[in-house]
Order: structure tokens, then sequence, then C-alpha cells
């Protein structure tokens, strides 16, 4: 593992790369947390999640640690900088198997709706390496797979909370 440099959350407003992404869902705040608080969820919308093991026991918080496997053989070891049921999630990386990561956050915060909550997601990280000098290219299009993932996030939601209509 590469270690990562351990930011805090300042980062992910100057961060040099930094993608913001927001997602409408049909869910409670407490609904949509329950999924980000789920390991086995994450990699169903995810797609490039393969696995998430929590590293720190319950109760889950600020300081909670656990490890994320992902397609290509990456795993990321991430600690948690914020944790606010039905409100607000962050992690960062505190090492990588990559060495193009030098430093990196995730940042999610829920909003409630009329309809049910706003997710916002925002990745952050600086790039390490040749990664540094792809990311005009590569930016664009791991922005594109992270509005997938929010889109499988609503199709997600939508089967994991659906309920029965009129009988």
């Amino acid at each position: 593992m590469y270690p990562c440099e351990q930011v805090d959350l300042g980062f992910v407003d100057c961060a040099p790369q930094r993608f913001s992404n927001s997602v409408e869902l049909a869910i409670t705040p407490e609904q949509a947390w329950e999924v980000l608080a789920d390991a086995e969820a994450w990699p169903r919308w995810a797609s490039v999640i393969t696995n998430v093991t929590w590293t720190s026991p319950e109760p889950h918080g600020v300081g909670t640690t656990r490890m994320v496997d992902m397609r290509g053989g990456i795993i990321g070891d991430e600690e948690f900088l914020a944790w606010e049921p039905a409100r607000h999630m962050a992690f960062r990386f505190n090492a990588s198997s990559t060495s193009s990561l030098a430093a990196f956050v995730e940042d999610y915060h829920i909003e409630p709706t009329a309809d049910g909550c706003r997710l916002t997601w925002t990745l952050a990280n600086r790039l390490a390496g040749a990664a540094r000098w792809a990311s005009p290219i590569s930016g664009p299009l791991m922005n594109l797979a992270f509005r997938r993932f929010l889109s499988n996030l609503r199709r997600y939601t939508d089967q994991r909370f659906e309920t029965a209509g009129p009988a």
C-alpha cells in the first residue's frame, strides 16, 4: 500500500481535481443514510467497487475505518472525516494500492426535499506521477462514470425501498 496525504475536509474545496454531482432520491434522508452505511450496498450502485469491509467496530463515526476493494485490483484504506447520520458522510484514503493517488476525499451531503432527498457527492483528489498528466482526458471520463453511479444509486434505492401500491 502507498500512503496518501492525510488531508482534512478542507481539501474538497482546494483539490486540483474535483467532481461534484447530485441525484434526487425518492426516499427519506434516513433511508439514504442506511444505504451509505451498508457495506453490501456499495457494489450494487458504484460498480467499480467489488467489496467493502469495515475495519472498525460499531458504532461507526468520525475516525472509523474500512477497506474498499475496486476493479483493477485497487484497494483503498479509508478513514471517516464526517459522520452525521441522515446528513453528512465523508472519508479520505489513508493509503491506496496505487501510487497514482496522492490525496483522495469523498464527501456526501443529504438534504431533505419535498419528494425525498437530494444526495450530493463530491470526489476530490490530487493525482501523482503519470496519472496527473492524463487528468485532462481522464477527468471528464471519470465524471461520466460518477454520474452513472448516481443513476445506479437512484435505481437501487427505488428497488430497495419499493412499497406496495394500493390494494
